[in-house]
Order: structure tokens, then C-alpha cells, then sequence
């Protein structure tokens, strides 16, 4: 089981970067897939990103695809999304999980994620 606390959120103006990053503990952090969802008030929360265990290969969300990118450290049980042309729209709490697979955390399949965190905010004004 892999639990996560994740860090880096913050208020920025539109066209704005950040960089948010999520330490994981526990024994599988290197064998699982990692991904980032966000959640928006008054919205179900949405996956964002994920990368395989050896950081090789990223899926994206159409909504976020060619200004964020998805990283993993494994010595250091910590994966980052970098955030850059951010958009009012990204508004949100954004948090980290972790799954056996890819595909689990791109479709969001409950049952095969892990605990949530508490979530970092990031608000991005107008």
C-alpha cells in the first residue's frame, strides 16, 4: 500500500507555472503506476496524469496535454507534475495516488487506487 502527501500548490496568475509534488511512502512505490486527479468545487474529481513505474511512458487528459508533464523520482518515492500556462480553469485541489496499472488510475477504478491525501490547492486568477 503506497500512501501519499502531496505539497507545491498555490495562487498564480493565468499563464503561470507551479510545481507540485507528491512524496509517497511504502514498500511498492517503485513497481506502481503513479497519477495526479484534481478536484474543483462543485465537480467530481478528474484524473490528470499518470506514469508507469519506470517513468518511461505519461498519459494525459486532453485538458491538460502539452502544458503539464509528469515526472517520478523512484530513489526518492516522489512524483512532480509541473504545471506551466495554467489556466483559471485548472482551479482546484489536486492529489496523488498510486496503482498496480496504468490504466487504473486513467480511468479511475476505485477499488484499485489507494487512500487519499489531503490534497494540495492551486488557484489560478483571472
Amino acid at each position: 500500500q503506497v500512501h501519499q502527501v502531496e505539497s507545491g500548490g498555490g495562487l498564480v496568475q493565468t499563464g503561470g507555472s507551479l510545481r507540485l509534488s507528491c512524496v509517497a511512502s511504502g514498500r511498492t512505490f517503485s513497481t506502481s503506476a503513479m497519477g495526479w486527479f484534481r478536484q474543483a468545487p462543485g465537480k467530481e474529481r478528474e484524473f490528470v496524469a499518470a506514469i508507469i513505474s519506470s517513468g518511461s511512458s505519461a498519459y494525459y487528459a486532453d485538458s491538460v496535454r502539452g502544458r503539464f508533464t509528469i515526472s517520478r523520482d523512484n530513489a526518492k518515492n516522489t512524483v512532480y507534475l509541473q504545471m506551466n500556462n495554467l489556466k483559471p480553469a485548472d482551479t482546484a485541489v489536486y492529489y496523488c495516488n498510486a496503482a498496480s496499472r496504468l490504466h487504473a488510475l486513467v480511468a479511475g477504478i476505485t477499488e484499485e487506487l489507494g487512500d487519499w491525501g489531503q490534497g494540495t490547492q492551486v488557484t489560478v486568477s483571472s
